[in-house]
């Protein structure tokens, strides 16, 4: 494995960006980081020295990211729909490409709709939409404890109300409709060779992968989602940039309306969904 350099007490802010060898962007993010400062103050202070607990400190978080820790674990946040989220090992971390989800939900809801985010994680979604629209009614669910207690964390920063339940899928909601239901579930395919590189090897599988065709989660989410639908209600779902066509066969074939998928900024059918008319 590569090493990153030992940066030494002494070494001014300047240097110590030009000496930890990652991506620039990273350099900053770990230095501001590491010594508890914003970007301005990095820029205006580039001749401060570093102390040796903050030389040791920014070695250690350089080391880290050398052996491929992503930068959101290492700094515990990661910004998603111009929020800052709690992220830990528990959750998936919020990727830009979900934030299509979001504006299609938007778009879709009704004044003081209930919404529900399957497999909820960091609460991403579900903090999005009622961060947006305080007027909703946000209901999230997912099997992780520990994931839910990070979305928990995340709803108290930003002043949003969440109701939290835990569970598979809809099995905590008794029968419950909502007038939007959206979902981010595990699509990955148990043999994708992804699993084993970037950022993937540090995120909990379980949240990546099915462990099976990658398509198992969504057909449960299909499934059940008639009876947790009200008339009219939107069903959208993220998935894998070669699922879109499964992702709508399996909608038409439990008769739902409107089938359709959208494409994210790099043009790849991101999310597919469609409406339960009763």
């Amino acid at each position: 494995m590569n090493t990153a350099p030992e940066i030494a007490p002494g070494t001014t802010l300047a240097d110590a960006l030009r000496q930890a060898l990652l991506d620039p962007l990273e350099n900053r993010i770990l230095l501001t980081h590491a010594l508890g400062i914003s970007r301005v103050e990095l820029i205006t202070q580039s001749e401060r020295r570093l102390t040796q607990q903050e030389a040791q400190r920014l070695s250690q978080l350089i080391q880290r990211r050398r052996a491929g820790e992503p930068i959101a674990y290492i700094v515990g946040e990661r910004e998603f729909y111009a929020l800052a989220l709690e992220v830990n090992p528990s959750v998936l971390i919020p990727r830009p490409e979900t934030e299509l989800l979001v504006e299609l939900a938007l778009e879709r809801l009704p004044p003081h709709g209930r919404v529900l985010d399957l497999g909820t994680g960091s609460g991403a979604i579900a903090i999005a939409i009622a961060h947006r629209r305080p007027d909703a009614q946000v209901s999230a669910v997912d099997v992780s404890e520990p994931a839910l207690a990070v979305a928990g964390r995340n709803a108290e920063r930003h002043r949003v109300h969440l109701r939290l339940l835990q569970g598979d899928w809809y099995t905590p909601l008794h029968g419950e409709r909502f007038d939007l239901v959206v979902a981010n579930p595990p699509y990955i395919r148990a043999d994708d060779k992804h699993l084993a590189h970037g950022d993937l090897r540090f995120e909990p599988s379980g949240a990546l992968t099915d462990r099976a065709d990658g398509l198992s989660a969504l057909r449960a989410i299909v499934r059940d989602a008639p009876s947790h639908l009200a008339p009219g209600a939107w069903l959208l779902m993220e998935h894998g940039y070669d699922q879109a066509a499964a992702v709508r066969q399996m909608l038409a074939e439990r008769n739902f309306a409107d089938v359709q998928s959208w494409r994210d900024l790099a043009q790849i059918e991101r999310v597919s969904g469609a409406r339960w008319t009763g």
